[in-house]
């Protein structure tokens, strides 16, 4: 059985050739394997430090990660796809684990989340991703899903421009039996500490609420480059939704 696993890329040469290494490293319990950076037109040294990695690297002329994603998928060869966000650690366990998951008749899955940060916050936010539900099932979790179910939900959906991952695992779970593994993959907290852990995770909840509340795509990629971009105050966020609330109907 051979593992493909994908990983979209764009200004990821802080961890890419890492990673890669990091993978490379790994007993795989069996498994073949192949690893495939998706990159998103980085403008450093993502697509040479992969390619020096021994990583198969492709360059999509489109933007958006679910293409990426997608490409990743229609070149991959593998039985089994995993797709990796750049900046997180699966376990050492990993070709183990979906070993296991897949003998035991699960077609998806992912793990649990924990962050290279100790702030309390992020605990606590990574804690909540031990219960299975799809409010808590995002992209860095990491997601494996067998070629045969990715094929039959076509993939991800190339209309989505956030919240692609909660999207496809959502659907997933309608087809096949979904595993939440009890371990965790460690991501980097580079972005909270950016932005500000707070400012970060409740511009995450505001976006996943009006999605759910049916946002248009459009409309939840602009707020959540306001909330991201510009000094951040509750009153003008408010404004905005309840502006796009009124221009729509």
């Amino acid at each position: 059985m051979k593992i493909s696993i994908i990983i979209p890329a764009r200004n990821e040469e802080r961890f890419i050739q890492k990673l890669i290494g990091y993978l490379n490293g790994l007993e795989t319990g069996g498994f073949s394997k192949e690893i495939i950076v998706v990159d998103g037109m980085s403008t450093d040294r993502t697509v040479r430090l992969a390619k020096d990695a021994g990583a198969i690297v492709l360059q999509p002329k489109l933007k958006g990660r679910s293409t990426q994603l997608n490409l990743g998928a229609e070149a991959a060869t593998g039985d089994i796809y995993y797709f990796l966000h750049a900046d997180t650690f699966p376990p050492e366990s990993l070709f183990y684990d979906l070993q296991e998951a897949i003998q035991a008749n699960f077609e998806a899955g992912c793990y649990q989340l924990s962050f290279d940060s100790s702030h309390w916050f992020l605990k606590l936010n990574a804690w909540f991703s031990r219960f299975n539900l799809n409010a808590f099932r995002y992209g860095d979790q990491s997601l494996f899903v067998t070629k045969t179910a990715f094929e039959h939900i076509a993939g991800y959906d190339r209309e989505m421009k956030i919240l692609e991952d909660n999207e496809v695992i959502t659907r997933l779970k309608k087809y096949v039996r979904f595993k939440l593994i009890n371990k965790v993959v460690v991501t980097s907290s580079r972005k909270y500490m950016e932005h500000g852990v707070f400012r970060l995770q409740f511009s995450y909840y505001l976006i996943y609420m009006l999605y759910k509340l049916g946002g248009s795509q459009h409309f939840l990629l602009k707020i959540y480059r306001f909330l991201l971009g510009k000094p951040w105050t509750l009153l003008p966020v408010v404004a905005y939704c309840f502006d796009h609330c009124i221009r729509t109907g």
